[in-house]
């Protein structure tokens, strides 16, 4: 299996002009962006990869052995995005749901995901394609993810190992998660570009407000795992139906 190359050492159909509608100082803030592009920072569960069957299914285990209530796989799509803590959190009943329990169940999922993560783990559609154009144009690309970054690791080594990523930020304890700034403008200091020239895609109201308060390009995936409204009302300039649609920006 190849291991995707990091460049830094540390850890549908097209959318009019009149469709980039984004928060109230959106529209503002990017009309006539003459920007030229030079990077893109990429979620990873519900943009690159469709993650959503094997957390569900290793979620779901954990709560049928305790006796607790599982989970349609179409409802993690608001469980998931925050992180590993507050997926368990959210897929728990409210009235048994405490720190104890939260920590316990979390432990298990994580040994549970750990021999399940790529059961059913794929690229979307027109992933393969997109990187592969991006890749010609010389446009440096990453990943930011609240996935755990062990976890996050693991997933672009199988599935993302042909494309050359400047770097892979998952969940690090001490670093402040998605949607913080942090993340992005550390990525952007890796390498040496300013904020305003990256373009950011992601699937989630998360992804939006991070793109927002890091001043980068925010881009949502209708493909992935939230809706248009939540992708517009938390910022989302552009909506693309079809990852290749991202290379209008470039």
């Amino acid at each position: 299996m190849g291991v995707p190359t990091y460049c830094c050492t540390s850890s549908a159909h097209q959318q009019s002009r009149s469709d980039r509608i984004g928060t109230p100082e959106g529209p503002k803030k990017y009309e006539d962006n003459c920007v030229k592009y030079r990077a893109v920072i990429f979620d990873l569960d519900g943009t690159l990869l469709d993650t959503l069957e094997d957390l569900a299914d290793s979620l779901n285990r954990v709560l049928h052995h305790r006796g607790l209530p599982t989970h349609p796989t179409e409802a993690f799509r608001y469980f998931v995005g925050s992180g590993a803590a507050m997926l368990v959190s959210r897929a728990l009943p409210l009235e048994k749901r405490n720190d104890e329990l939260v920590a316990k169940c979390l432990e298990a999922f994580r040994k549970e995901y750990n021999r399940n993560w790529n059961n059913k783990t794929k690229p979307y559609k027109g992933v393969s394609e997109l990187l592969d154009a991006l890749t010609a144009k010389q446009i440096k690309m990453a990943i930011l993810t609240n996935k755990p970054q062990h976890f996050a690791d693991l997933c672009v080594q199988e599935f993302l190992s042909g494309w050359k990523f400047a770097k892979v930020l998952g969940q690090r304890d001490g670093v402040a998660m998605k949607p913080d700034p942090t993340g992005p403008r550390e990525i952007a200091r890796c390498l040496d570009i300013p904020s305003q020239e990256f373009v950011y895609l992601g699937d989630s109201d998360i992804d939006m407000r991070t793109a927002v308060a890091a001043d980068m390009f925010p881009v949502g995936a209708m493909w992935g795992f939230r809706s248009e409204k939540e992708l517009r009302e938390s910022g989302a300039v552009k909506i693309i139906g079809h990852p290749m649609e991202l290379l209008e920006l470039f």
